[in-house]
């Protein structure tokens, strides 16, 4: 098949540090392109994704962000104005289009009239999502959760596929590290603070990585900073391999969300180096989380204290092999092509049909 990715302009793919959308991508693009596919994304042209066609001349934002101290409000617009063109010169080329950003190539894909699908990797219930479905009836969704799924009109939904990460990207660490983790945007949403309460009620140290969210960027300073010392530490953004150390020497990874995320990649990143995950009963949490295996669920910072002792006393190695047998990277692609190829079929019996001579 001849697929194309329409990632966001925010982050090159993949991204160097932060960016879980945009590493979901090239995952996906990687494996589809290691099943035989061809395989392009229409991305920033500091993306770099070995066997994958890259399509675009224009930077990202963070290359801007990067190399100017103040970007105009109006460059990620202008970004977007330059994918879109290049959808509309280029995309006829593929078989499939699948979208990852904001809305504004689903006319695109629409008026080339070519199977396309959408992965939206945020929450789902939203008005401008809500918006966007009864705008586009005939795009079909990826949920990344049974959660988010039931956002999703029954006409739009697709199916459901996990997100997969690479098995040999991250491997079973030791646990040595008596701290626990927190990994994920400065935020309310992602409640670092609950992270804090814990660690100080457990008696543990905390190590916490991730950047100041731009969009709450004195979350930071008014919540978490008066916090830090000597015992609860706050190492910035990581990349891959800083995730390995981090994440595989942790006792546990704390994921306090305070919103329904649709997924959190964190939480298999953690299980991929061994690491139990203590999680918020919230958004997708319950299917990624095995209660007692691959970590707990919980209701309070109150409960989580309680049950620390338990969590960490988790076997590693289980965990490793949960991962391995639910969020493969080939394993998302897999089920992703498997949703393509249903939808081409059923675009080439209608081509078939129409052109077919009546009796």
């Amino acid at each position: 098949m001849r697929i194309a990715h329409i990632a966001p302009v925010i982050h090159p793919v993949p991204p160097a540090t932060y960016g879980g959308t945009e590493r979901v991508i090239a995952d996906l693009a990687t494996e589809q392109v290691a099943a035989g596919h061809e395989v392009a994304v229409f991305a920033p042209a500091d993306s770099m994704l070995a066997g994958v066609k890259q399509i675009g001349t224009y930077h990202s934002l963070t290359w801007h962000k990067a190399r100017h101290d103040d970007v105009p409000p109006g460059v990620p617009a202008e970004l977007e104005a330059c994918q879109l063109r290049d959808v509309l010169t280029r995309g006829s080329e593929f078989d499939v289009l699948h979208l990852h950003g904001s809305a504004h190539a689903s006319a695109a894909a629409e008026q080339l009239g070519i199977p396309a699908f959408r992965t939206i990797h945020w929450r789902a219930d939203e008005l401008d999502h809500r918006e966007h479905f009864r705008a586009f009836p005939g795009e079909r969704v990826i949920a990344i959760s049974e959660s988010q799924a039931r956002s999703v009109p029954a006409g739009s939904l697709a199916g459901v596929v996990h997100h997969g990460i690479p098995a040999d990207r991250y491997r079973q660490g030791s646990g040595s590290g008596s701290y626990l983790a927190f990994l994920g945007r400065m935020t309310d949403q992602k409640r670092p603070d609950r992270a804090i309460e814990l660690a100080r009620l457990a008696g543990r140290d905390l190590q916490l990585a991730g950047p100041v969210d731009p969009g709450n960027p004195d979350y930071f300073d008014r919540v978490v900073a008066p916090s830090l010392g000597e015992r609860i530490r706050h190492v910035g953004s990581i990349d891959d391999q800083g995730k390995q150390a981090f994440l595989g020497e942790a006792a546990a990874l704390v994921f306090p969300i305070d919103w329904p995320e649709p997924f959190g990649l964190v939480m298999i990143e953690a299980m991929a180096c061994g690491t139990p995950v203590i999680g918020w009963r919230q958004g997708s949490v319950t299917e990624v989380v095995d209660e007692g295996v691959t970590g707990i669920v919980v209701d309070s910072v109150e409960e989580a204290a309680a049950r620390v002792g338990e969590v960490i006393t988790l076997n590693r190695s289980t965990i490793r092999a949960r991962f391995e047998e639910r969020f493969s990277a080939g394993r998302m692609a897999e089920q992703t092509l498997a949703l393509y190829r249903e939808a081409c079929s059923s675009r080439s019996s209608r081509l078939s049909s129409a052109r077919s001579p009546s009796p």
